[in-house]
């Protein structure tokens, strides 16, 4: 997969036997910052950052890993890497760089002592390019999907990328790390991912819950995160906008979504180079999110004896 915004730059850093791993998107100078966070159980860093309201209009990076809170020192590693090229928020003693993250939970799926480093995070932004891996990658490594009867009955969830261009050179592209509880609903609205009953057949999560049956008492931790960028020119506020229309396709492609055992996220990242308006990025920004979610599992190869839907 590719990068089609000018001067995107992705970068993995995956650990297979720990089923851990992250995902960083380097920004170009002067992209604009947004973020939307749903789920009930988010765990972040500079979200309060890319409000309106707030100083900061410019990000440098966008770090998304594994490894629950632990994960967010990860960010300490592209701090690094960006202050070493003195990129960041100009202050009288340097720059200090701007990256938001967010991270999931996979603490449960390989080794629970593997998290993501911060040594990790500055070697993802070492090896960033327009050219990236899907699936059991990155972030997307120990990402599993369909929890509500617990482990034993989970799938593999990954990450995934889609871009669209519109007449006018406008491109919308996502980046989704998806790890949720809920099962993922392909485009005939059928399951393609999800949690399986005992006989190996698709539970479909909102069925159960209907019976009335309870549900162990936690289905573990989850969360889908998604870096929404386009090359549109946006405000802060606008960027904002695009991250809440962005849900959308969290909404059309997971089901349920945005439970009190989700942190899902959405930040999105406005390069500037073209002009729009704003309801047009957030109407395609909903497509794509939801094509990219699907397209997470979709590529997702077995870990740990969890199925995947590639091989």
């Amino acid at each position: 997969m590719r990068t089609r915004i000018p001067g995107l730059k992705v970068g993995h850093g995956t650990d297979l036997e720990g089923g851990t791993g992250l995902t960083v998107v380097l920004c170009p100078e002067g992209t604009v910052g947004g973020v939307d966070v749903r789920g009930g159980s988010p765990g972040t860093r500079e979200t309060d950052l890319l409000r309106p309201m707030n100083q900061v209009n410019y990000v440098n990076a966008v770090l998304l890993a594994g490894g629950s809170a632990f994960g967010l020192s990860a960010a300490d590693g592209a701090m690094s890497f960006l202050a070493e090229r003195n990129i960041g928020f100009p202050t009288p003693a340097g720059p200090v760089p701007i990256v938001p993250a967010a991270i999931l939970y996979d603490l449960d799926v390989g080794s629970a002592s593997a998290r993501p480093t911060a040594k990790m995070g500055y070697e993802a932004c070492e090896t960033a390019s327009t050219e990236f891996s899907e699936g059991t990658v990155g972030v997307g490594t120990g990402a599993t999907v369909g929890k509500i009867l617990g482990p034993d009955f989970r799938m593999k969830g990954g990450f995934g990328a889609v871009s669209e261009e519109l007449p006018g050179g406008l491109l919308v592209e996502a980046f989704a790390a998806v790890n949720a509880v809920g099962d993922v609903i392909g485009a005939d609205g059928r399951i393609i991912a999800g949690a399986r009953s005992p006989s190996g057949d698709f539970l479909d999560t909102i069925v159960f819950l209907k019976t009335g049956v309870a549900p162990p008492p936690s289905p573990m931790q989850n969360t889908a995160l998604v870096i929404l960028a386009t090359n549109g020119k946006l405000t802060k506020e606008e960027a904002n906008k695009v991250a809440q229309m962005a849900h959308d396709g969290f909404a059309r492609s997971i089901r349920p979504v945005h439970t009190s055992f989700d942190g899902d996220t959405v930040f999105s990242l406005a390069t500037g180079e073209v002009d729009v308006r704003v309801d047009v990025v957030g109407a395609i920004a909903a497509e794509v999110v939801t094509a990219a979610i699907r397209r997470a599992v979709e590529t997702a190869i077995p870990l740990f004896g969890i199925p995947g839907l590639a091989s």
